[in-house]
């Protein structure tokens, strides 16, 4: 007999709106269920709109298409049958451990004796008991979100929604917690019937989860759903277990056919699309990566003999996916590394730019910058055509808006700036907010010209 279903989502689409009207696609048709008995994981890296899908879920925000069900019947607000647990904890700090805990019973109205019998079962359940009476700022991160899972599990939820709960928290503690709600998942009496965990972490993900949905980015769409068939407690160190890790790793640093971006960032170096076919800014957003943050990828790839395992680079740096794949993107954009089944190797240009002095890893990366990021061939190109050789970064950032929320427009443009400042193809006054034309190290096919100093003022 098939399990029951708790939670249908069907062809859930949002999209927000840009300052001029523009909607901006965050999720794009979205079809899943949860079932009774099963943890799924929704993975996927910034820009999947993994949190905006959880809150749908929860009936926080409503779709701007399609529908989620609880037991059949479609959310009209806020969803009766779960709760939530927080990356950022989201404890009131002026209440005590249990007055937290207690929080969600008293909305529901339960009588203030059996909130506290109720509470001190949860609290006691999850390891804290002693500490009923402390308030959060007496407590360690991971004490703080045991307080979280306390006051999410006891009102007894049908299904559990947790929004990275584990990322805010160092990798010991992190662990320990994971391991913990897995022994309290399989008692007979968790109050749970199921579980939904957003996450950026592949390993996590493949710990947990019975069911993973990958996302892909701008918007989230589902792009494959794995089975995980590993019986709990799963060997991190078996072969079965690493061959998932890497496959999904494959899949999340692979091509993705309906991003333009990853058409660009996986062309040889010299196979650039032609005048016409480049992407635009906003279909190739930049990375947020910094040069001295891609540098240092490229330096450590080259001194691990310029081949590695992502996985095995992400657990010997102690990143999660999520710090990495920026840097690697970044790095893959420009032309200095490739991505292939979960391995990151130097190209010739990567390994050119890491063995350079600074001046020559400058035209280098004037060079790479120029033909390969879109947003940064736009500015040199429009600095290039007004007569001052200077625009205030508005110009830009309404242009990017169309494309971008506020705040992804400021980064995009935040990027685009520290590239081209350290390629000395232009700077930037933080004062006035003008963007001015420098000589560039390099002309619009990327041959190099006389450094700056050599330059005539």
């Amino acid at each position: 007999m098939a399990a029951a279903t708790i939670i249908e989502v069907s062809n859930v689409t949002k999209a927000y709106s840009s300052p001029d009207g523009t909607p901006l696609p965050v999720l794009d048709g979205i079809t899943f269920d949860l079932h009774e008995g099963e943890i799924v994981a929704l993975l996927g890296r910034s820009g999947s709109g993994k949190s905006t899908l959880l809150r749908c879920i929860a009936g926080l925000i409503a779709p701007t298409s399609g529908v989620v069900k609880y037991k059949g019947a479609p959310l009209t607000g806020a969803n009766p049958g779960v709760a939530m647990v927080f990356q950022s904890f989201a404890l009131l700090p002026w209440l005590t451990v249990r007055q937290n805990v207690e929080l969600g019973l008293e909305a529901l109205a339960v009588p203030p004796a059996q909130r506290h019998t109720r509470a001190e079962e949860a609290i006691d359940r999850i390891g804290l008991d002693g500490f009923e009476s402390a308030y959060p700022k007496e407590l360690s991160g991971g004490m703080r979100q045991r307080v979280g899972f306390a006051r999410a599990l006891v009102v007894q939820p049908d299904a559990l929604l947790m929004d990275e709960p584990f990322s805010a928290l160092d990798v010991l503690t992190a662990q320990n917690l994971r391991t913990e709600l897995l022994r309290l998942w399989s008692a007979r009496d968790f109050p749970t019937r199921a579980m939904l965990i957003v996450t950026h972490n592949i390993e996590e993900a493949v710990t947990l989860a019975d069911r993973i949905f990958v996302l892909g980015t701008n918007p989230g769409r589902i792009r494959k759903e794995f089975s995980v068939p590993f019986p709990h407690p799963r060997d991190r160190n078996g072969k079965n277990f690493g061959d998932l890790v890497d496959e999904i790793y494959d899949l999340m640093t692979g091509p993705d056919q309906r991003s333009a971006a990853h058409v660009w960032a996986t062309a040889p170096a010299g196979d650039e699309p032609k005048t016409g076919a480049e992407p635009s800014p906003i279909e190739a957003p930049l990375p947020e990566a910094s040069v001295g943050g891609m540098s240092g990828l490229v330096e450590i790839l080259a001194a691990r003999g310029g081949r590695e395992d992502l996985p095995n680079l992400a657990n010997v740096l102690t990143f999660e996916v999520d710090d990495l794949l920026p840097l690697v993107d970044a790095a893959q954009m420009l032309g200095f590394v490739t991505v292939k089944s979960a391995d990151i190797e130097l190209t010739d240009e990567g390994r050119a730019f890491y063995e350079a002095d600074i001046d020559a890893s400058k035209h280098l990366f004037a060079q790479a910058a120029r033909q390969r990021a879109p947003l940064v061939r736009a500015i040199v190109n429009t600095l290039e055509n007004v007569p001052d050789g200077s625009i205030n970064e508005r110009f830009f950032l309404d242009l990017l808006r169309r494309g971008f929320t506020e705040d992804e427009a400021r980064a995009q443009l935040d990027t685009a700036i520290g590239w081209g400042r350290y390629a000395e193809l232009f700077d930037f006054d933080v004062n006035t907010r003008q963007l001015d034309l420098e000589v560039p190290l390099v002309d619009e096919d990327g041959e190099p010209r006389a450094p700056l100093s050599a330059a005539p003022h």
